[in-house]
């Protein structure tokens, strides 16, 4: 196979990204990309220095994917519908892009977390919270149980967790975005921290 030209780190990520999706985010090498392309390992080095940079840019890319989705499906939406449209961003996401999803959840330094468009879905989280009567530090509660439920279920979901048992995995789902709204409008108050007790 003749090497093509005009690689670049974007196209290397963008092709990565879709190897993901293909294989599986832990199958992504710069080994495996370079025999995509068709070319030596060592040409892909001037776009990126190892498996983990390359896996590195695939995370932001697909943060910076989500957030797009998730901002456009937030529009002009409040309450509930706001809080289903989100949600379904992550779980429809997962569907269409399952490595990508993986990546997403990488771990990354503190620096380019914050680089990153990870902020931007603590953002829209919080967005959707306004339409709920949560003050600090409750709003950060909320937004940790959000991201835990949608993240634990769509995990489960695509791992097969719930496929050989009735009722429908969809119809779960819906269930759960109902208790959810449940919940966040009535969000249980602060228990005060007992006293201790005296030593006699």
């Amino acid at each position: 196979m003749a090497p093509r030209v005009g690689l670049t780190t974007d196209r290397l990520t963008q092709a990565g990204a879709e190897l993901a999706d293909e294989t599986g985010f832990e199958e992504v090498t710069v080994s495996a990309l370079a025999r995509r392309f068709g070319v030596k390992v060592a040409s892909l080095y001037s776009h990126v220095r190892n498996s983990q940079d390359l896996k590195t840019r695939i995370a932001l890319l697909a943060l910076e994917e989500l957030a797009d989705r998730g901002s456009a499906a937030l529009a002009g939406r409040a309450g509930k519908d706001a809080l289903a449209a989100l949600a379904n961003v992550y779980r429809d996401y997962a569907r269409e892009h399952p490595g990508r999803y993986a990546a997403a959840q990488l771990r990354l330094d503190p620096a380019t977390a914050a680089a990153s468009a990870g902020g931007r879905h603590s953002q829209m989280t919080r967005a959707i919270l306004r339409g709920y009567d949560l003050t600090e530090p409750d709003q950060t509660h909320a937004v940790r149980l959000l991201g835990s439920v949608f993240h634990g279920y769509v995990s489960l979901e695509s791992g097969g967790g719930f496929s050989h048992s009735a009722p429908d995995s969809d119809e779960t789902w819906s269930r759960v975005l109902d208790a959810l709204d449940a919940l966040l409008r009535n969000w249980p108050a602060p228990q005060p921290e007992s006293e201790p007790e005296q030593q006699p």
